[in-house]
């Protein structure tokens, strides 16, 4: 398997993974990038309904070539479909829904993820950035925040003890889903309640900076 064919797996795994978090019913954003996959990966008999932040509810998943509205696209600028009966709003509408507290769960990436559910997501280290976007009205709106990323970054742990870069939300996430595992966050710390067939118990401390417990109820990470 190729580089960038493994890095796609490692992604959709992800996403599969976050998929089986929703439940029938929910109203879901989807951040940009690996959240966006996710909306592929939702089994059949389950009804979610997507929500984008620049004006639309009812996404049906990324778009492919043969199914491309240049007009229909996600906040990200990702070309998207949508389902039958799906609504147009504009962003002062959806920013009421996030705020109001309507939206159940937001999947969003992370940079750096913490012990006490701190995110920092939007500042990249040397990059010019247009600032945190809808991301800070999202995890303090929504029900349920899932950060959906891959466990390091160039082989460093992007779970720490104490976020180094500017936060997005203090106190804000749920839960942790990485190709290497499933953490839920707790009052009292991180807690290890899945973990990949792939990994031991040990990868997953060494690469993992921030301290955590693992759930009596440890089982392997649902595929």
């Amino acid at each position: 398997m190729s580089k960038d064919n493994d890095k796609q797996h490692v992604r959709c795994t992800i996403a599969r993974r976050v998929a089986r978090e929703l439940r029938d019913g929910d109203i879901v954003n989807l951040g940009i990038g690996l959240p966006s996959l996710v909306a592929n990966e939702i089994d059949a008999d389950i009804e979610v309904l997507f929500q984008s932040e620049n004006g639309l509810l009812g996404i049906q998943g990324l778009a492919n070539e043969h199914n491309v509205d240049p007009d229909l696209v996600n906040a990200g600028g990702q070309a998207i479909s949508a389902i039958p009966g799906a609504c147009y709003f504009n962003s002062a509408d959806s920013f009421a829904i996030i705020r109001g507290g309507h939206v159940d769960v937001t999947v969003l990436g992370a940079l750096q993820v913490d012990a006490q559910g701190n995110l920092a997501n939007w500042i990249i280290p040397g990059k010019m950035v247009p600032g945190m976007g809808g991301a800070m009205d999202l995890v303090v709106g929504a029900k349920k925040v899932i950060v959906a990323m891959e466990h390091t970054a160039k082989g460093q742990p992007k779970i720490l003890n104490h976020c180094s870069l500017p936060l997005t939300a203090a106190g804000q996430v749920n839960v942790i889903i990485t190709e290497m595992a499933v953490f839920v966050v707790e009052p009292k710390g991180l807690v290890l309640t899945e973990i990949s067939p792939h990994f031991t118990v040990s990868d997953i401390e060494a690469a993992t900076e921030a301290p955590f417990t693992i759930s009596p109820a440890l089982k392997p990470m649902a595929a």
